[in-house]
This record gives structure tokens, C-alpha cells and sequence, in this order.
């Protein structure tokens, strides 16, 4: 998918985004959240592979850019024909807590919803992450199930999450078309 809203645009990763991704998937910073407090260890090479292996149907991996700064990344997984899984990063530390989360989610969600044609949209995070979940809420993810104690991140801690998940007929888009 290719999506633009005012200056936000959200495209496809391409092998030329692997360094970028190689940055932040390395970041412990970035990646605590995703139970990787230590970064992930990956390689420019083997996020290259990952990006060729990636087709609409299956996954795919998207760059956020904001005024065509890359600023963060999102991904959706198939399920099935009417569901997928997705996710979201916005990985520049001076780009959160602005806003834009919510607006770049609505204009995610709604290209899988009228481009990808999905019926039913996944996710989950980490239950101590209260400001996404706050976001998720507010764009009409119902909370499904608390996950406690489920997982342990590279540090050797317990970790809890929580599933979502959103219909067409529950979304809030922050975005007017």
C-alpha cells in the first residue's frame, strides 16, 4: 500500500530502508517495548531477505515518513482473506507524544480496510504501554483479553499483554478524507 494524508506518507519498505530498519530494530531503546530491551542483532542482509519474502497477501512492512523523514514503521500480517494482525512503531524519539500516532493509525487501518479489504483488524502490546493502549481505545480496538505474565522478554522478565481488535463498524478515524 501506498498512503498519503497532508504530509504523512506510509509505503511499502523496499531494500533500500534495510539500513534504517537495521538502526532501529537494533535499538534497545526502541525495541524494550517489543520485549527486546537488548535490540534484535539482525543484520542489514537478513532484513533484506525479509523484505523480499514479504507480498501483500502474507505480510508486509511499511515506513512511516513525516515531511519524508522516515520516522517510524508499520507492518500488517494476514490471517485469513477477512483478518490480519498489524503493528506500529514510531521509532524517532522526537516524533512520539505529538499526536501523530493516532493519525497515522486511522490512515493505516483505513487503507486495510478499504484497500486490503479486511473485515477484522488484530493487535496486541505490552500492558505496561498505556499510551498506545489509550490510542487503540480511542480509535475503537476493543479490548479482548489481558495476557498476564505470557512471556519473557531478553532480560529474563515476566511480560503481560493485552489483544485487540476492530471491526470497520467500530473504527474512530482521527483523518478526514
Amino acid at each position: 500500500m501506498h498512503l498519503k494524508y497532508q504530509n504523512i506518507e506510509i509505503r511499502n519498505a523496499t531494500p533500500s530502508d534495510a539500513a534504517q530498519l537495521c538502526q532501529w530494530w537494533n535499538d534497545g531503546a526502541v525495541m524494550a517495548h517489543a520485549g527486546f530491551p537488548l535490540g534484535l542483532g539482525i543484520t542489514e542482509e537478513a532484513i533484506i531477505e525479509k523484505i523480499h519474502s514479504e507480498t501483500d497477501d502474507t505480510t508486509r512492512r511499511h515506513i512511516i515518513l513525516y515531511d519524508d523523514r522516515p520516522i517510524g514503521e508499520m507492518n500488517y500480517r494476514q490471517l485469513d482473506a477477512k483478518c490480519c494482525e498489524m503493528g506500529i512503531k514510531i521509532c524517532e524519539k522526537d516524533m512520539q507524544n505529538r499526536g501523530l500516532g493516532r493519525v497515522i493509525l486511522s490512515l493505516f487501518i483505513d487503507g486495510l480496510f478499504h484497500i486490503r479489504a479486511y473485515k477484522k483488524i488484530l493487535l496486541d502490546t505490552n500492558l505496561n504501554n498505556l499510551r498506545a493502549q489509550h490510542v487503540y481505545e480511542k480509535l475503537g480496538f476493543i479490548k479482548m483479553h489481558v495476557n498476564t505474565d505470557s512471556w519473557v522478554d531478553q532480560l529474563g522478565e515476566k511480560q503481560s499483554s493485552v489483544d485487540y481488535e476492530l471491526t470497520e463498524e467500530n473504527f474512530v478515524s482521527f483523518i478526514g478524507f
